[in-house]
Parts: C-alpha cells; sequence; structure tokens
C-alpha cells in the first residue's frame, strides 16, 4: 500500500513538472528575446536580425520633419560696374544656397538657386534686357533660377551670400583694358549698324550732390520716451546738426536739412522739401521704442511693405497713423514713377549705411544689429530719391537712453551715418538718380 502511495505521487509530480516545463517552453517562444542575450548588433556572424526594443512610455516623441517651404523669390536684380569688376546681386526673400555646376564648356560658370522664382520686377529686367549681356539668367521648372557666363574675357570671379537683407553677390573681375563696364556697354550696344540708336535725353548732372538730412519729430511732437523721459526729438536733432557738419566738409555735397531746430514740421512737407530742392540721398534720423526694456540696437530701413508685425507697427508709430491706416502693399512701389530704381538705390544706401554704423560702433559699444528692413513710411513713400529711416537705438532700453544722454555717443552715430553715406557716394557718382 505504502509503495502504492509512493507511485502515485511521482506521477502527480511528473505530471505537475511536465505542465510547467510546456508552459515555460511556449513563454519563452512567444516572447521576443531580451536584448541581454541578444547577438552584438555590430556582429556581422550572426544571422539573426536583432529585434528592436521597446521605447518607454515616458520617452519624447521624435518630431517629424517641418513642411517644405515655399518657393524663394528674388525680388530684384541689381548690376553695378567699375574699370575692376562687375556685380550682379540677386535680392532675395529668405536665405538660399546657391549650387554651382560643372558644365561641359570649361569656360562657362553655371550658379543655380534652387527652388527659387523671379519676382515680376526681375523677370522684367531679363525680358527687356536692361541686364548686361554678359549673365544669362534663366527660370526653369522646380522651380530653379540659373546664372550663367562665359570667363573668356574675365580674370576671375567669385559668389558669395550676404544676409538682412538676403543676398546672392557674384563678382566678375576684369582681364584689363579696355574696362569690363566699357565692354559691357559695347556687347549691348549693335554692331551690325552705323548709326547709333536713340538714346533718351539725360540730363546735365548736377555741380554738387543735394542730401538732406531729417531729424524726426520735433515741437509739440517729442516722439519717444525714455525711462528718464529722454524725448526722442532732442537725440535726433542733436545727431543731424552733427551729421550735417560732417558731410558739409566734403567737398561737392551741399547739405539741407528738414529742421535745423525745435520746430513741428508735418511729414508731408518734409518729403516735399526734399523734392523741391532736387535732393539726390534723404536720411531719415529716429530713434526706437518697444514694450519690452530688454530689446536694444539699431536697424536701417528704406521703403516697401511690411515683412513683420513689429516693421509694421515701427512705421505706425513714426507715421503717426494706426496699424490699419499704414499697410501700403507692394503694388504701390510697382505703380510708381522711378519706383524701380529708387529701391535699388535705397537698398543699396539702407545696407552700406548699416553696415558702417555696425562697423564703427561694435568696437566700442555692444551693438545689436536689427538688420537692413522695409516698411512703408510716409516720408520714404513720398520721396523721389533714395531715400532711408535709421532706428539709431532704443531708447526704451535704460542702457541705451544712457547712452543717447551723452555727447561722445551721439558723436559717434553720426560718425557711423556719415561713414555709411560717403561709402555708397564713392560707388554712386551722382548719388542714386
Amino acid at each position: 500500500m505504502q509503495l502504492y502511495r509512493r507511485k502515485r505521487s511521482y506521477a502527480k509530480w511528473m505530471k505537475t513538472f511536465t505542465l510547467s516545463l510546456c508552459a515555460i517552453v511556449a513563454w519563452a517562444l512567444a516572447v521576443p528575446a531580451s536584448p541581454l542575450f541578444s547577438a552584438p548588433v555590430n556582429d556581422r556572424s550572426s544571422s539573426r536580425p536583432v529585434a528592436p526594443t521597446k521605447a518607454p512610455t515616458n520617452a519624447p516623441k521624435v518630431q517629424s520633419p517641418p513642411a517644405s517651404l515655399p518657393p524663394a523669390t528674388v525680388r530684384n536684380l541689381r548690376v553695378s560696374s567699375t574699370d575692376e569688376k562687375t556685380r550682379l546681386v540677386l535680392d532675395l526673400d529668405r536665405q538660399i544656397r546657391p549650387i554651382e555646376h560643372h558644365t561641359p564648356n570649361p569656360e562657362q560658370v553655371l550658379i543655380s538657386l534652387p527652388q527659387t522664382s523671379l519676382s515680376q520686377l526681375a523677370r522684367t529686367k531679363v525680358d527687356n534686357g536692361s541686364l548686361p549681356s554678359l549673365f544669362t539668367i534663366t527660370q526653369t521648372e522646380g522651380p530653379t533660377v540659373s546664372v550663367s557666363f562665359l570667363l573668356n574675357n574675365l580674370r576671375g570671379y567669385k559668389q558669395f551670400t550676404l544676409s538682412a537683407p538676403h543676398r546672392l553677390v557674384i563678382d566678375v573681375f576684369a582681364r584689363g583694358e579696355p574696362s569690363l563696364s566699357r565692354s559691357l556697354e559695347h556687347q549691348r550696344s549693335p554692331s551690325s549698324s552705323t548709326e547709333s540708336p536713340a538714346q533718351p535725353v539725360i540730363p546735365p548732372p548736377k555741380s554738387l550732390t543735394t542730401i538732406v538730412i531729417d531729424p524726426g519729430h520735433g515741437g509739440k511732437d517729442v516722439g519717444a520716451l525714455g525711462p528718464r523721459h529722454t524725448e526722442e526729438k532732442d537725440i535726433t536733432l542733436k545727431v543731424g546738426l552733427t551729421l550735417r557738419d560732417l558731410l558739409s566738409k566734403q567737398p561737392g555735397l551741399e547739405v539741407l536739412m528738414t529742421r535745423d531746430r525745435d520746430i513741428f514740421v508735418e511729414l508731408e512737407e518734409r518729403a516735399k522739401f526734399a523734392n523741391k530742392h532736387n535732393a539726390d540721398l534723404f536720411v531719415s534720423i529716429h530713434v526706437n521704442s518697444h514694450p519690452s526694456q530688454q530689446v536694444k540696437g539699431l536697424e536701417v530701413y528704406h521703403f516697401g511693405e511690411a515683412k513683420d508685425q513689429r516693421a509694421l507697427e515701427v512705421a505706425a508709430r513714426e507715421n503717426g497713423t494706426p496699424i490699419n491706416g499704414t499697410g501700403i502693399g507692394w503694388e504701390y512701389l510697382v505703380a510708381d514713377l522711378l519706383t524701380a530704381k529708387k529701391i535699388e538705390s535705397s537698398l543699396e544706401l539702407a545696407w552700406t549705411t548699416k553696415e558702417a554704423m555696425i562697423a564703427h560702433l561694435s568696437h566700442r559699444y555692444p551693438i545689436h544689429d536689427h538688420g537692413v528692413k522695409t516698411a512703408p513710411f510716409y516720408v520714404l513713400r513720398f520721396t523721389t530719391m533714395p531715400s532711408i529711416l535709421a532706428e539709431i537705438a532704443f531708447i526704451s532700453n535704460p542702457d541705451e537712453e544712457h547712452l543717447l544722454r551723452q555727447s561722445s555717443y551721439l558723436n559717434d552715430i553720426a560718425l557711423s551715418l556719415y561713414k555709411g553715406i560717403t561709402a555708397f557716394l564713392a560707388t554712386n557718382r551722382n548719388g542714386g538718380r
């Protein structure tokens, strides 16, 4: 009897053991291999793929890549020439990385801007032949804008991009006499005809280059106020008078001011004053302000459509108009007489002046560069010559207000503006007209 009980107990144990073993085997087959026992990822001797580990539930989600940006736009094309080089500038609405391509012709240079299209203004310049025949500019599907030229009669070239505003700059260098600028003029004139084509009547050059300085605000219009109640109108007048004295020392320059004392002058009268005196350049001086006292720095504007809310707010404040009455659209620019030339020269003046200000001031002060921007300022809209508006500092920032109360800083501001204006005039002999 005892033997029978032992056999029965043993059989029961074997049954339990067998069921447990089957359960373990079934579980092992169902569960993926643990990383601890998986073959190393870099072990090429193992042909068994490694099962991916499951990420913990609290792990950060991987963000999907942002949607592709819309095509960039070449807003304008500009060309300037000297005896040494010719410069082609493509003004862009955002940063683009140019690509140089190899072509079957080793003398040909081909530079493309992928995902870029020409604006109506740029396309018009390409179609009407106003650009030198040296450059061939096309737009293909994609869209892609391409610039090509031949190195046959050139010493070399370089291309680079700039920001604030975004531009692609291409410089081609002459090999010697005759000058490249004269060679380009020769290329554009017909060689098969002995008669010269009819030329537009160009007025004789002025004996003096006239610059109008416009100190913002004045009189009952105090402008922006600083934390210590510093008034914008006083700062702009001091800088304007110093700038006038600096420019007046240069031969060949006539310098006029819309106001030279603390008086109120309507915006319309400022523009009329510059137009009446047939000015070549118009420089309006202002001091910026911002709801946040942390914001500081300088920025230079030329007329155009505001590209962001803050630019629109700055223009509305300086114009003395509500924001919804300030947004002058791009269509006004296109309809303007001589607008293309004015915008082109205003952009160059703004960029040159801003660069000179940063270069001069950054060695002495912690200057923040806010770049070159466009906004519909009244005084820039209704002047007929290249015009800029310089916001020289933020009076709402306590540190910059402190500097604006110092004569040495105002003198440095005026000197930096002077350097920018004279640098522009050095490459534009007859001003911007």
